[in-house]
């Protein structure tokens, strides 16, 4: 309902509300005088004189007679009501007992006829009372609706962080990250034994930001600091500071650390700090702009406190580089704890944690699951182990397989099986031939990961997929892997113009992403000949504005030195990429023959394809597990692949971003 059209129908109830007030009193506070005289006299004298046969009442405050020997005579008089009506008969009869005692007994026996004696009496009688409740209940809405408006203008500046206390998560709640435990173990055991720090003169971090990637465990690493101190735990994110009235963020600081100081020891929470604390006077507003008055405050605050102050401001983001360098001198975040993305190690950890609520088939093997899941984080691994619980749940199954856990790993990095759509003859075969040349340069070239899986099945918005997955963790990425996952990307446009003499758009996103690894490894890992060990990468400001006037680090003759740099290291992997299919088309057209009839082929079974004898143990992708049967054997007759030799170019490992 709009406001104006509440604001109509609120005031309408007032007003009819008042009205029925106002009618109620004049029928209830009617002059005594008119009671019991009507057209032709009073009742009481005509009731004395023997003259009234039968009374009618009528509702609640009226009687009507019939007089004795004249059928048509019409009398109507006013009462003041039923119960004292009769009362008033009984006083009358008394009253001439002594001189007419026959009329007084038959003012006793008048015969008196009701008309609805029990309706209109009670509600008569209940009317004014829920009038006035009415009433009542109108007043506390505006009385209340006026002290919420005054209680909320107040209550404005008022930090809206979360209080919890009682916190149950624990550092074995946590996986996968022990260096970093070790760290915060030592902020543990400061707000549990503050006094030994202080008796040696050692200072306690005033401050720690957890820094890392999204889904790593960080807001959960602060709830497993809070659970082991057992200390109250003050929670709120960036973004809640900063609010459209200039100093209603400053001021919502000020009264979080007020309550923190009530509450001491405790720990403050901040999580996406970057939303408060992006580095001052990078935009285009100026010093009076709200977030930086909220930075000023928090800065303020977290300097000020007391030498022996039991508060622990832990903040979360994972945009570090646009921080502000004064919140991240010492004195304020004095420490930096970067939570990584887990090595195998600690996916194996992280996938026991995560599946101890979970029941599972004995064939699902934790070391198996954390190779296979390079990359992934503790978000990732709890959200794939839900996907897997939800798909057994929905087979009516109590235990949680492998080929649920398979199927999970695929709607998670493809997307849901599409398998109802209607899909051509004609965009099959481009599909298949796609995902097969992607499979084969995959599998013969010496830096690509291995090929678990290819499929002709629609996932979210791909007609089909490859899954190819490391053996383990790369911290680095030499040049000779960034080719060939270059070329592999290409592969797929490659086998589409070998074969069916003709490209489709479905390759947009290789050709995007083989183009971003092209440009960085010219212009920010110093891979290319003719540019050399330069960096030409665009800087990330904190704000667009920074960068309103400015030029570019390199000259137009450098930038289109850049661009054909990047065209050929594609248009070279590209060739590579043909040439491995042109070499191979026997084992292309195997595969897009399997791939017609089964849909999905798993690592047995392209292994099979290249000659390879199958494992005999079932893996996460095999045929075994996912569809129960044996692997198709090899064609003893088969050649042997012809594998294009990539040449090994190895540079110097460069850091990753």
């Amino acid at each position: 309902m709009k406001p104006s059209i509440r604001r109509l129908l609120f005031a309408f109830l007032i007003i009819a509300a008042l009205i029925a007030l106002i009618v109620t009193l004049y029928l209830t506070m009617r002059p005594t005088e008119i009671y019991y005289s009507g057209n032709s006299g009073s009742l009481e004298s005509m009731l004395k004189a023997g003259e009234v046969e039968e009374l009618s009442v009528s509702g609640t405050y009226s009687v009507s007679i019939k007089k004795v020997g004249d059928k048509n005579f019409k009398y109507t008089a006013n009462i003041p009501s039923r119960a004292i009506f009769e009362e008033d008969l009984y006083r009358w009869a008394e009253e001439i007992a002594a001189e007419n005692p026959e009329v007084a007994q038959k003012i006793i026996d008048t015969n008196i006829q009701y008309n609805d004696p029990s309706r209109g009496t009670w509600i008569t009688s209940l009317l004014p009372i829920a009038l006035y409740a009415i009433l009542f209940i109108v007043f506390m809405l505006i009385i209340r609706r006026a002290n919420g408006a005054n209680s909320q203008a107040m209550n404005f500046g008022k930090t809206n962080a979360n209080q919890v206390r009682d916190i149950k998560v624990r550092f074995s709640d946590v996986a996968g990250a022990e260096e970093e435990k070790q760290e915060l173990q030592e902020i543990v055991d400061f707000l549990k034994h503050p006094k030994k720090y202080m008796d040696i003169g050692a200072r306690i971090p005033r401050g720690v930001l957890l820094v890392g990637p999204p889904g790593t465990g960080k807001t959960l690493f602060a709830k497993a600091v809070a659970g082991e101190a057992n200390v109250p735990f003050f929670s709120i994110s960036g973004s809640d500071f900063v609010e459209m009235f200039v100093g209603v963020g400053a001021s919502r600081v000020r009264d979080l650390f007020d309550q923190a100081k009530k509450n001491m020891p405790c720990i403050i929470f901040i999580d996406e700090i970057d939303a408060v604390g992006r580095q001052r006077g990078a935009g285009l507003g100026g010093g009076n702009d709200e977030r930086e008055q909220t930075l000023n405050q928090l800065l303020v605050q977290m300097d000020g406190f007391e030498a022996e102050s039991s508060i622990i401001v832990m903040a979360a983001t994972n945009r570090v580089d646009i921080l502000d360098p004064a919140l991240m001198r010492p004195g304020r975040f004095d420490r930096q704890i970067f939570v990584n993305i887990p090595d195998v190690k600690g996916r194996e950890e992280i996938f026991k944690v995560h599946s101890r609520n979970k029941p599972l088939a004995d064939e699902v093997n934790f070391k198996s699951l954390a190779r296979l899941t390079a990359g992934f984080t503790g978000a990732d691994i709890e959200n794939l182990l839900n996907e897997a619980a939800i798909l057994a749940a929905r087979e009516d199954r109590k235990l949680i397989n492998m080929k649920d856990i398979s199927e999970a790993i695929n709607k998670v990095m493809a997307g849901p099986a599409k398998k109802s759509r209607v899909v051509t003859e004609s965009d099959k075969r481009i599909t298949a031939y796609h995902e097969s040349g992607h499979a084969i340069v995959a599998k013969l070239m010496k830096h690509c990961d291995n090929v678990h899986e290819v499929s002709i099945i629609p996932r979210g918005q791909a007609a089909g997929y490859t899954i190819t997955l490391p053996d383990n963790d790369d911290n680095h990425m030499t040049r000779g892997k960034l080719l060939d996952n270059i070329a592999m990307l290409l592969a797929g446009r490659a086998a589409e113009e070998l074969v069916i003499q003709d490209i489709s758009t479905g390759a947009s996103n290789d050709i995007q992403r083989a183009s971003q690894l092209a440009r960085k490894m010219v212009t920010e890992w110093g891979m290319s000949d003719e540019i050399g060990n330069m960096y030409l990468g665009a800087s990330e400001e904190v704000f667009l504005g920074r960068d309103y006037q400015t030029q570019l680090n390199y000259s137009d003759a450098v930038a289109a030195k850049i661009d054909e740099e990047v065209k050929k290291i594609l248009d070279m992997q590209y060739q590579v990429a043909l040439d491995i299919l042109k070499n191979n088309r026997d084992i292309m057209d195997a595969m897009v023959k399997v791939l017609f009839e089964k849909e999905t082929i798993y690592e047995d079974e392209i292994n099979a394809l290249f000659g390879e004898k199958p494992s005999d143990e079932p893996t996460l992708f095999s045929s075994k597990l996912n569809r129960g049967e044996e692997p198709a054997k090899e064609d003893p007759k088969q050649e042997e692949p012809k594998q294009e030799q990539n040449k090994d170019e190895e540079s110097t490992p460069n850091p990753q971003e």
